[in-house]
């Protein structure tokens, strides 16, 4: 019986997921530039026609798997559609930003190893600043509205405060309390 539409996408999107969590892996194991698309395909146990039908190239490949991560984030705020930060939505993102990372562990892992490589920083820095840029504009607003002094500072703090805190629990998820750190920031900054 022939496979419906329904059906091909579903593969296709099966195909695309299972390229970028090989890449993924790979490229936090071995590196991006000592990765060749060959080794993803291999160990995905599918050709580099199949990769090459779904990506340019390897550049290709990363950059779409860190925006996915990047668009995992911001969903969670949306500063181009969104008004301005309130304390409940403050408090709304910094609780989302906490499930993230604990709902998709290994993936936030390979991200942080993957993201520390430089020429990998390079392909995306761009796009992760346009994404980045608004949000920390946002923020800062709020920390203005707030009557913080040097209200772009502390969107930075909380930035990099977020970055320590991920990076902690990756390392050590069973014992980092990332509930209470969470409290902390959340009592801190509103």
């Amino acid at each position: 019986m022939p496979r419906t539409e329904e059906q091909y996408k579903d593969i296709r999107g099966q195909k695309i997921a299972l390229i970028k969590e090989t890449a993924l892996g790979l490229f936090a194991e071995k590196g991006f530039s000592s990765t060749p698309i060959s080794a993803i395909a291999k160990k995905a146990g599918i050709s580099k026609g199949l990769i090459y039908n779904y990506f340019t190239n390897k550049e290709d490949l990363i950059g779409k798997i860190m925006l996915e991560g990047i668009d995992e984030f911001m969903s969670v705020y949306d500063p181009k559609t969104e008004e301005a930060i309130s304390e409940a939505k403050f408090k709304y993102f910094i609780d989302q930003t906490f499930e993230i990372l604990k709902q998709n562990l290994d993936f936030w892992k390979l991200y942080f190893l993957v993201m520390m490589q430089p020429e990998v920083m390079k392909l995306v820095e761009n796009k992760l600043m346009e994404y980045l840029l608004p949000f920390l504009d946002a923020l800062s607003n709020y920390f203005e509205s707030r009557g913080f002094e040097n209200p772009m500072a502390h969107a930075r703090l909380l930035g990099a405060i977020l970055d320590g805190v991920s990076l902690n629990y990756i390392v050590d998820p069973v014992s980092f309390p990332i509930d209470d750190i969470k409290k902390l920031i959340i009592d801190k900054f509103l």
